[in-house]
């Protein structure tokens, strides 16, 4: 390939294939103008159900909807050239059997141009992934702390310590036998990540797991400080955004009260100019 060749979007097969490699980079993403931030810089955008509590003010991801997800996705789709788009299923939208998961994931995928589903669960979701996998649907499995499962894991808590740990390692060869084509580790101790990383043949994506994952995903409200409600400890801001915009506000608040904006360079003349 020349050095002036277009990039295009990777493939599940060339996420498959990046296993131990430079690490992969993703954020999560809900809208155009941040999706168009972001391509290119990514390997991959999500479209994450965060976006009930980042976007909707949610308490959280339980009340996700497909119609949300399936906008959510068209907007992202539509700021996306060089990096590729995976979308979450949403709670209840794949767990009842796997015909409803390939129903879904269909839908998702032909009404937003995603290239592959994210689907949260373990050994109980193996039989669905490979469902989908054997249908043509791509998928990236997420283990760990599953946000749509905190009422029966009791809230957003470490996984994985202890005991749990050898649950989650038969979790990650699961899906990995299954199909999946890459697995999300979140919020589980960093050497039980990079022990997952080690003995599956799929890339892990790491978010408060390890620097040894094949890649990391942040939410990119958390990492931009735009969503303020909470931080988690595996976030760091890179930009407080949120602050600024407040800051902005509030300064153009006092402007309009003073009637210092608009200015005479913010309105019109009742000529145009030169007549």
């Amino acid at each position: 390939m020349s050095a002036t060749a277009r990039k295009t979007a990777p493939l599940p097969e060339d996420i498959r294939a990046a296993k131990g490699g430079t690490p992969l980079v993703s954020l999560t993403a809900y809208t155009t103008p941040m999706a168009r931030m972001m391509d290119g810089h990514c390997d991959f955008v999500l479209v994450g159900d965060s976006v009930g509590m980042v976007l909707h003010g949610l308490p959280s991801t339980l009340g996700v909807t497909m119609e949300m997800m399936i906008m959510h996705g068209q907007a992202v789709a539509r700021g996306l050239d060089k990096s590729m788009l995976v979308i979450d299923m949403p709670f209840g939208s794949y767990e009842e059997n796997p015909a409803q998961a390939f129903r879904n994931a269909a839908r998702i995928m032909r009404e937003t141009g995603a290239v592959a589903v994210k689907l949260e669960g373990g050994q109980h979701m193996a039989e669905t992934i490979a469902f989908l996998v054997a249908r043509g649907i791509p998928v990236m499995a997420h283990i760990g702390l599953t946000p749509q499962s905190i009422n029966t894991l009791g809230g957003y808590k470490v996984q994985g310590r202890d005991d749990q740990a050898a649950t989650l390692l038969a979790d990650a060869l699961a899906v990995s036998e299954a199909g999946a084509f890459s697995v999300v580790l979140e919020k589980i101790p960093a050497v039980l990540a990079d022990q997952i990383t080690a003995d599956i043949p799929i890339p892990t994506i790491g978010i408060g797991a390890s620097a040894g994952c094949d890649g990391q995903i942040l939410v990119v409200d958390d990492m931009l400080g735009l969503f303020t409600t909470f931080k988690p400890k595996f976030v760091k801001r890179y930009a407080e955004f949120g602050a600024a915009g407040e800051e902005a506000i509030k300064a153009y608040a006092e402007e309009v009260r003073a009637r210092s904006f608009p200015a005479s360079e913010h309105t019109f003349a009742d000529k145009a100019p030169g007549k």
